[in-house]
């Protein structure tokens, strides 16, 4: 039965708890009910027209990435390099889970929404961390097929309500103000291995969830679910059906189970209408003879209509993916000039190890170079396609290669900073040996046809947060973090302020420019998520998910 607990109250006008029943998309208003007043100071709705222009409203944090573009920059510049040190601890909210915690929040009007494990929702006052409601979704652990953990990434809003994956599969949404469920659909079989572990992305009247379960040798798939009604509008599938286009680049009957899911939240672009999401690995993981051929559209950024989810184009970064490299990162909008003329750009740090720029109106290879160590490919053709050395596919006796398992960088958020013109990433350098061996598929049981191994001590890896040339991925500076436990995301802003984490607990503040250290405070335990800003009545506030707790900083 699911759960809402309503915690004592601060800017509503009043908190009764009223029974009902559990919510489901053909129920919508049912659900636990609560009797409460609006957020915000007017209580104005979060419209479709507030999310398109985001990034004028640096006071609030209203989608997983700020704004559709996913650059994480914000204007905010309260907080700035000359007055960083003396950034404290304002206020932290303990999690009861004992799971890692990858949640980023969202700030609507002073209202914080954050997740836990493995499907929860808090709403906190954003100035003082005081809990209004909680909503605890309850899962049967024996339904999940989960490869890394009970994980969410956090949630989407508009107008009063939230939209939320859940590990079992469902989307839901629940009133912004009380957290009573309104609607709840079955996106796919849990049993099968499907699941949800991050934040949806709102367009238009539609909420867009993506999904998991590359290990588990499923379909993956884009959907797009009505706002008010939970209703299907559109399903896109990642891998080509037959008599569709790239069907071919699958041989045999290998497509009905060939992965390729969409667990990383995506980008919008507006103007043009389309939605670019990343896509995850190939199955089996590693032994890529039981799947011939390029096997599109894994490991690539897709462009699809946000009205009908058509594909526009796709572009595959690395074709018949052997080594688990997942193409499951944000994809970072910006427009900026090339060769005189402006354009639409695509900025992709990929798991692979090459740093891509891509049009984004058309697809277009435009640059590629590694940014991190790789020994697979000797570079990338005029069309972006790699190069590939010999003998680098898994073998039953282990062969080593560049980057890890765990790759040169995942799903963590990159950040593109408008102040200095640079792109910044986490990257690791690390080998890892990969084996294959035979599998047969069965639903419900990972299909992986392999494993890895560190080929080296993790300790002599090396990580680091470094800072690119958007056009050219030149480096322009590192700053070395722990290799060990290291996911973390990056935000910049109009301070001239990097702020990230590290695998041995620390938070920390950069100079954009030059990668100066400038702040950094130890919090226990590793950084798995990313950090964002907000402000509330003039004043600036830094938020980030670490482990077990979720740490805000304020200047005095």
């Amino acid at each position: 039965m699911r759960r809402l607990t309503l915690l004592p109250c601060l800017l509503f006008a009043a908190c009764e708890v009223t029974e009902s029943v559990p919510g489901s998309a053909d129920a919508p208003g049912a659900g636990p009910g609560v009797t409460a007043g609006v957020i915000g100071p007017a209580g104005e709705p979060v419209t479709a027209e507030r999310l398109v222009n985001a990034a004028a409203e640096p006071e609030n944090w209203l989608m997983y990435s700020g704004d559709y573009t996913s650059q994480r920059y914000s204007t905010l510049d309260q907080i700035d390099r000359t007055n960083v040190a003396d950034l404290r601890v304002e206020w932290v909210h303990q999690f009861t889970t004992l799971s890692r915690v990858e949640t980023t929040p969202i700030v609507v009007d002073g209202l914080m929404i954050i997740t836990e494990s493995p499907s929860n929702i808090i709403a906190l006052d954003a100035v003082t961390g005081r809990p209004f409601w909680r909503y605890d979704h309850p899962v049967n652990e024996d339904d999940l097929r989960l490869c890394c953990g009970l994980n969410n990434r956090g949630v989407a809003v508009l107008g009063n309500r939230i939209f939320h994956g859940t590990v079992d599969a469902h989307l839901m949404a629940l009133d912004l103000n009380t957290g009573t469920v309104l609607w709840d659909v079955e996106v796919a079989r849990a049993e099968a291995g499907y699941s949800i572990t991050s934040a949806p992305l709102v367009v238009g009247d539609k909420v867009i969830t993506g999904m998991a379960g590359g290990e588990y040798g499923v379909r993956g798939f884009l959907d797009a679910y009505d706002v008010e009604t939970g209703e299907l509008v559109w399903r896109y599938y990642t891998i080509p059906g037959p008599g569709e286009p790239g069907n071919e680049t699958w041989s045999g009957d290998s497509w009905r189970t060939g992965g390729a899911p969409t667990w990383v939240t995506g980008s919008y672009d507006p103007e043009l209408n389309l939605i670019y999401w990343g896509t995850g690995n190939p199955a089996p993981d590693w032994n890529g003879d039981m799947r011939l051929g390029d096997n599109l559209w894994s490991d690539a950024v897709v462009a699809v209509d946000a009205d009908t989810g058509e594909l526009v184009w796709g572009f595959q970064f690395t074709p018949h993916d052997t080594h688990d490299w997942d193409a499951i990162q944000i994809p970072v909008l910006a427009d900026l000039e090339v060769d005189g003329v402006l354009r639409k750009l695509l900025f992709w740090a990929n798991r692979n190890a090459f740093y891509y720029v891509l049009d984004r109106e058309t697809g277009q290879f435009l640059h590629g170079v590694p940014f991190a160590e790789q020994t697979w490919a000797q570079g990338l053709d005029p069309n972006g396609r790699p190069i590939l050395v010999e003998d680098m596919d898994p073998t039953e006796d282990g062969v080593v290669v560049s980057p890890t398992i765990g790759g040169a960088t995942n799903w963590n958020s990159p950040s593109y900073s408008r102040l200095s013109g640079l792109f910044y990433t986490y990257a690791l350098d690390g080998a890892t040996i990969y084996y294959k061996r035979d599998d047969e598929y069965v639903e419900g049981d990972q299909f992986t046809g392999g494993y890895g191994q560190n080929a080296d001590d993790p300790e002599n890896f090396f990580a680091a947060i470094r800072a690119l040339d958007p056009m050219t991925g030149a480096l322009q500076w590192e700053y070395p973090i722990a290799t060990q436990g290291s996911r973390p995301g990056i935000l910049t802003t109009a301070g001239g302020l990097v702020f990230s984490g590290s695998g041995d607990g620390y938070i920390f503040a950069l100079d954009q420019d030059t990668g100066e250290s400038l702040w950094y405070l130890s919090v226990g335990r590793a950084v798995h998520a990313a950090p964002i800003t907000y402000s509330v009545d003039g004043r600036q506030y830094m938020s980030v998910a670490a482990s077990g707790s979720l740490f805000t900083f304020a200047l005095p």
